[in-house]
C-alpha cells in the first residue's frame, strides 16, 4: 500500500511534469500540497490515559526515568521530530530549559533516533533566538538537525484544512513533522495573556505553522490572534498531527501572564503523556493550586475552550473519568491528590 507522503511526492513530482512549460510567467502554479481532515466524533477511550507526574529538581535522570513508561519501539534509523517551546529568548520558564531538551536529545540518540528539532519564534528571530538560548550549540554537540520553519520552501508545507475548523482556508504545516516516524514535544507549564489563556502542549503546537505563507504572503498568526475563536483554532491545529509523547517542565511556572514573563511559582514537577488533552488539564490545575489568572480559574477545567475542542475532536481524554494521574515517585503523591480534586471540581 503506498504511503501517505509518497503519494503526495508522486502527485507533486506529476503535476510539475505535465505543467512546466505551459504556465505562462505571470501564472504559479501551488506546491503547497493539501490535507483535509474529516471531523471525528469523540469516544470513550477503554484504556484511561495516564499523565505520570514526578516529584524533582534534576532533570536528567528524572525525564529518564518518566521514558520508560512510554513503549515507542525501536528507533533505529528512524527519523524522529521533536518541537519544542522557543516562542523567545527569554529563560525558563518562559522557554524549555536546555537541560530538558538535552536529556530529551540524549535518551533518543540513546535508541538509534534520526533527531530534527523544528522551531518557529513568533516573538523574535528563530535562529537568533536558537543561538541565544543554547540550542544551537547543543545541536551541534549532539548531531541533531535544526530547522528553521520560517525558511521552508512552498513544497515543504501542507496545507490542512480540518473539516469545520474556525481558520478561514485551513493552515501551512510542515511536511517534515507528517514524514517523521515519531513525533515529541515538550512543553512549558504558564498562562498566556495575549488570548490564549494558557500555553502548554495543545498551544505550543501553534509554532509549528507557518506565520507567512511562502507563496502569497498571508499572515497566518495575524489571523489566528484577531479571532474571537482564537482557543478553538489553537485546538484544530492539534487535529494535523498524533505525538508519540509530551513532556512538561512543571519545575517552574508561570501561574500569571505569560508567555514570556509572568508570575512564577515552583511546583517542583515533571509531568509526562501521550494524550495532549489530559496533560494540559492537569497543568491547568496546577496552575489552579497556585493560583492563577480568574480565565483559568474559572469553570471546568474540561469546559476550558482549547480543551473543550480538543475533545470535540477527539484528540484525548473528554473528562478527569477518562485520566489517570500517576505518581512515580512518593514525594509526587500529595501534588497528584490535588490535582486529581482540582480536575473534578
Amino acid at each position: 500500500m503506498i504511503k501517505r507522503r509518497e503519494f503526495l511526492e508522486k502527485a507533486a513530482a506529476m503535476f510539475t511534469l505535465i505543467f512546466s512549460g505551459c504556465i505562462d510567467k505571470g501564472d504559479k502554479a501551488s506546491l503547497i500540497g493539501e490535507r483535509n481532515i474529516p471531523n471525528r466524533e469523540a469516544k470513550p477511550l477503554t484504556i484511561k490515559s495516564k499523565v505520570y507526574v514526578i516529584k524533582t529538581n534534576s532533570r536528567e535522570s528524572r525525564i529518564q526515568e518518566l521514558l520508560k513508561y512510554f513503549d515507542f519501539g525501536n528507533l533505529s534509523g528512524k527519523r524522529v521530530a521533536l518541537k519544542a517551546n522557543y516562542n523567545s529568548n527569554d529563560p525558563f520558564p518562559a522557554s524549555t530549559h536546555i537541560d530538558t531538551l538535552g536529556a530529551l536529545v540524549d535518551a533518543l540518540n540513546e535508541k538509534g533516533a534520526n533527531l530534527v528539532l523544528a522551531e518557529r519564534s513568533g516573538m523574535r528571530d528563530t535562529k537568533k533566538t536558537l543561538v541565544e538560548t543554547g540550542v544551537w550549540e547543543l545541536a551541534k554537540k549532539k548531531g541533531m538537525e535544526v530547522v528553521i520553519l520560517d525558511e521552508l520552501k512552498s513544497s515543504e508545507w501542507l496545507r490542512i484544512k480540518p473539516e469545520g475548523s474556525h481558520w478561514k482556508d485551513g493552515f501551512l504545516f510542515p511536511r517534515l513533522f507528517d514524514d517523521a516516524d515519531l513525533i515529541v514535544q515538550t512543553c512549558c507549564l504558564k498562562t498566556h495573556r495575549f488570548g490564549g489563556h494558557f500555553t502548554m502542549s495543545l498551544k505550543n503546537s501553534v509554532g509549528m505553522v507557518a506565520k507567512y505563507d511562502p507563496e502569497d504572503g498571508y499572515n497566518y498568526m495575524s489571523e489566528l490572534h484577531s479571532s474571537r475563536y482564537q482557543r478553538q483554532m489553537i485546538a484544530q491545529i492539534n487535529a494535523a498531527y498524533e505525538p508519540g509523547f509530551i513532556i512538561m517542565d512543571g519545575i517552574k511556572g508561570f501561574s500569571k501572564g505569560g508567555s514570556d514573563t509572568g508570575t512564577l511559582i515552583e511546583p517542583g514537577i515533571i509531568m509526562a503523556s501521550k494524550d495532549r488533552v489530559a496533560l494540559d488539564a492537569a497543568g491547568v490545575a496546577v496552575l489552579r493550586i497556585y493560583g492563577t489568572t480568574p480565565e483559568v480559574a474559572s469553570g471546568r477545567i474540561f469546559a476550558q475552550e482549547q480543551i473543550a475542542m480538543a475533545v470535540e475532536l477527539g484528540l484525548g481524554a473528554a473528562s478527569p473519568d477518562e485520566m489517570e494521574i500517576v505518581p512515580v515517585n512518593i514525594e509526587a503523591e500529595d501534588i497528584c491528590s490535588q490535582i486529581i480534586y482540582e480536575l473534578k471540581k
